[in-house]
């Protein structure tokens, strides 16, 4: 079972900007990030396949969002720009495993197996 690591949430005005970290306990497979905000079901946000390194992003943060990874590192990133109180939220790293590799377009929580504890984003108007 791997270990993943969330960081970089805090407190942002809107128009901000934040980085996200997601440090992995050992090889991963996709992985991607998403967002729970109190009361709505999680979303996907943007996913990574491992090795292409090709991505897949929502609608909702297609532009301001970028996802990528350092393999060498088992680190997973999302860079967060023009952010809105709407982003507010945790935001989860998940991973498919490690041999998992192709995440096929599909950014859909249930299929992600693994997934980290969380980092609190908070966005005010």
């Amino acid at each position: 079972q791997v270990r993943l690591v969330e960081s970089g949430g805090g407190s942002v005005q809107a128009g901000g900007s934040l980085r996200l970290s997601c440090v992995a306990s050992e090889n991963t497979g996709c992985m991607g990030w998403f967002r729970q905000a109190p009361g709505k079901e999680r979303e996907g946000l943007a996913m990574i396949d491992s090795g292409s390194s090709a991505t897949e992003y929502a609608d909702s943060v297609k532009g301001r969002f970028s996802i990528s990874r350092d393999t060498t590192k088992n680190t997973l990133y999302q860079s967060m720009s023009s952010l809105k109180p709407e982003d507010g939220g945790t935001y989860y790293c998940a991973d498919r495993r490690w041999w998992d590799t192709a995440c096929n377009g599909v950014l859909n929580p249930t299929i992600f197996p693994q997934w980290g504890q969380g980092t609190q984003v908070t966005v005010s108007s």
